[in-house]
């Protein structure tokens, strides 16, 4: 009181700052928990689609059907479309909203005719100098006889070596699922985009756990081990970006995960068409090269070391030793044997 009627300041000490709050780290059983249901939601049967998210991205869409070899696969949308300023060449899988439609589509898993569809418009998109943009959302693909038959294995390895070499910008969004070769062969891109909740994964989690674990019980332990989530991959270097998804995920507000995408994909677009065609195969070529990239330890070769000289006596004992070891074995010389008796004969 007497400070302060004076005029008096009191001098305090500075409050000391308040620590940032340290995050904690999931559990173990957390950490499966929270994969697990990225898993379920990414398998969502009402999360958003090709044909439902160009619904709200695109200002105008034209389908193309038929791989002009064998059918058409309605497992697999392509065409082409406008998106902005930016008119471009759409290919992805398309699942069913019901059972009759799923069956149509075959639950969006494609037959070989389905990737030689997306071959063709891709090839269309690159002569007229067009960007390509590809959706996947796929468990895998089809892995029936009749898949087999057609050559679904060439199909895909055909599709992944056109991508690596398109003279034309690339953007993938991973909108769901995507799973094994069914998702990478459409998934070659200068750009691959995911939304928050899907999944990128060489395996499905059962398939994993089925040959690690004899049983697929243990599908969520497998799904944590692959680091399979978006965000995992995005550490792993294999998705570039993620575009965060509405409260309660991509199935609740179409509209807006729609709005999100195209918002992404306009962005990559604007960069990727900036960039000159040689450079950005390059770029491509060397993108994917660098996956999985590994770290070499080089190890110094021990020096030889030569044995110590011998003299002279050492030398010649030596050799006579050698050539005693050399020499034939003494003939055991006795007398000659009796011949044998007649009657022994």
């Amino acid at each position: 009181m007497v400070d302060r009627i004076l005029g008096r300041r009191e001098e305090r000490p500075a409050p000391e700052p308040t620590p940032a709050p340290v995050a904690a780290v999931p559990t173990p059983a957390e950490r499966k928990a929270e994969v697990w249901a990225r898993v379920q939601l990414a398998r969502n049967l009402r999360r958003p689609r090709i044909l439902e998210l160009l619904a709200v991205m695109a200002d105008e869409v034209i389908e193309l059907h038929g791989d002009r070899a064998f059918g058409d696969d309605e497992a697999v949308v392509a065409g082409f479309a406008r998106i902005g300023g930016h008119r471009v060449a759409v290919v992805g899988q398309q699942k069913g909203a019901d059972t009759e439609e799923n069956l149509r589509r075959n639950f969006g898993m494609p037959h070989p005719e389905g990737y030689r569809k997306a071959m063709r418009v891709m090839e269309l998109a690159e002569r007229s100098g067009l960007p390509i943009v590809t959706f996947v959302d796929v468990p895998g693909a089809y892995p029936g006889p009749e898949s087999e038959e057609r050559g679904i294995a060439q199909a895909i390895a055909s599709s992944v070596g056109l991508m690596t070499r398109l003279r034309t910008p690339i953007v993938t969004v991973i909108t769901g699922e995507g799973g094994s070769g069914g998702a990478l062969a459409i998934a070659v891109g200068d750009v691959v985009l995911a939304l928050e909740n899907a999944v990128y994964a060489v395996i499905s989690p059962e398939g994993c756990a089925s040959i690690l674990w004899r049983t697929s019980d243990e599908a969520a332990t497998a799904a944590t081990a692959m680091r399979m989530s978006a965000a995992d991959q995005q550490a792993l270097g294999v998705i570039d970006h993620v575009i965060p998804e509405p409260e309660g995920g991509a199935h609740t507000d179409h509209e807006e995960t729609g709005r999100r995408i195209r918002a992404a994909v306009l962005r990559e677009l604007d960069r990727l068409t900036a960039i000159p065609l040689e450079l950005l195969v390059e770029q491509r070529y060397r993108r994917y090269r660098s996956l999985g990239a590994y770290a070499e330890v080089l190890t110094e070769t021990p020096t030889p070391v030569a044995p110590p000289r011998s003299g002279l006596a050492d030398r010649l004992r030596g050799l006579l030793e050698a050539g005693s070891r050399a020499m034939p074995a003494p003939l055991q010389v006795g007398r000659r044997d009796e011949p044998p008796a007649r009657e022994d004969v």
